[in-house]
């Protein structure tokens, strides 16, 4: 006999039910020529998907700006506002629609899971810009996690996976005060 889980079986928070806006993965404005789509699926140590798992992206404009546009939840379709928040799917799958960012050449990732304590944050590059810090500190293998790769086509779209552990462990941040 399977008895329903309860509470105490289950492992939370919730994110991608309960803090996703709608239009929150159309970053680009409505019809913008210069539009790309980042698509990938969030993945457990074993590769299996991870449902529920939240991305939020920040970036800078096209033009290279920071500020943003305010009202970032409400979306009115024409204006870019460098936030995007997209939950996955039940395959752990996601889907933003952007514009490259001008000036730094990646979306800056915050990841919200269930059952993780923290958020983890990486980068999505676009390309590996010459003298990056972060980049020159990890070994070439590694720094492959956190490149988006084009993918062919007529449409312009690149394919980012999260993976959270394993051989393949996309390359997570510390940020915060440094540790003695």
């Amino acid at each position: 006999m399977t008895l329903p889980a309860t509470p105490a079986q289950t492992i939370g928070p919730f994110h991608g039910t309960a803090l996703p806006f709608p239009g929150g993965a159309d970053l680009a404005p409505a019809g913008h020529p210069q539009t790309v789509t980042v698509h990938g699926r969030v993945l457990d140590g074993d590769g299996a998907p991870v449902p529920d798992a939240l991305l939020e992206f920040w970036q800078a404009a096209p033009d290279g700006s920071l500020t943003g546009a305010p009202g970032s939840l409400r979306r009115d379709g024409g204006v870019f506002t460098g936030f995007a928040r997209v939950p996955t799917g039940g395959d752990g799958r996601y889907a933003l629609r952007t514009l490259v960012p001008g000036g730094a050449p990646y979306l800056a990732l915050c990841l919200m899971v269930p059952g993780l304590v923290r958020h983890l944050f990486t980068r999505v590059y676009f390309r590996f810009p010459e003298g990056d810090p972060l980049l020159a500190a990890l070994p070439p293998d590694r720094r492959a996690t956190l490149l988006a790769a084009p993918e062919p086509g007529p449409h312009r779209s690149y394919r980012f996976d999260v993976q959270l552990r394993g051989t393949a462990e996309t390359v997570f941040l510390r940020l915060g005060p440094a540790r003695p």
